[in-house]
Formats: C-alpha cells, structure tokens, sequence
C-alpha cells in the first residue's frame, strides 16, 4: 500500500545509532547511508530517516504513529529495550498484552530520539 515510510531528525548520527539498534532487534540490517539520510530495509519494507530538505528543524507528527512488527512478544521486549537503551523514550502503558477491535494483542510503545512515536507490536494467537 505504500513505498516507504520516512521521518525527519535534526541529528543523523544519533538516529543511526537508535534505528540500527531498534531494527537490529527485529532482525533488520544496520541502516544505510545516504548523506543526511537513512536508509533500511527489511521484509520488502523501506523506512527512511532524513534531515528535511527544507533546511528547517525536524519536528514530530502530533497524532501520527509508525507501526512495526516483531515476530512475538519476546522480539518486542528486546526490540523496545534496544530502542530505549539508545536514546529513545518509553511512553503510554506499559509494554503487554491489550484488546483491540482486531484481537489480542502485545504492544509497546517509545518515541525516537526526535519525538517520532513508534508502535511495536504482535498479534496473539486466539485463547
């Protein structure tokens, strides 16, 4: 449904160094390079970071979030603790298992080192 999915930082070195940690996590390869931009890619997904093009500062989105897979619940918790281990910041309910319209579910969610709100999750097998 979509090409790729990209956020803005005001510091590139920085976002490397959560992104490649976040992804690592959940089995991506370290981000590439690209001047003031990021990329990865995994399971036929792109995720961009950039400084923007505007030459104005990088601001977060008030309403968005980037949803991202793991695998299970244990990927999850590895997957947020490196993110929060390397700047990023824990935020909402704790990580677990909720409710959703579409079933159950476990969730955790932190913002990047710029404020982008990031959601990891799995769905549970049905009880």
């Amino acid at each position: 449904m979509y090409t790729h999915v990209m956020v803005g930082s005001n510091d590139i070195a920085r976002s490397k160094a959560f992104y490649d940690a976040l992804f690592g996590a959940l089995g991506g390869e370290p981000g590439m390079q690209m001047g003031d931009r990021l990329l990865y890619r995994h399971n036929g997904a792109a995720f961009m970071v950039t400084r923007p093009i505007d030459g104005e500062a990088a601001t977060f989105a008030n309403g968005g979030t980037i949803g991202l897979g793991a695998a299970d619940p244990a990927q999850l918790d590895a997957a947020h603790a490196a993110g929060v281990a390397h700047g990023g910041t824990a935020i909402e309910a704790p990580v677990g298992e909720r409710q959703t319209p579409m079933g159950a579910a476990y969730l955790g969610y932190l913002r990047d080192p710029d404020g982008n709100k990031l959601c990891l999750g799995c769905r549970l097998p049905k009880a």
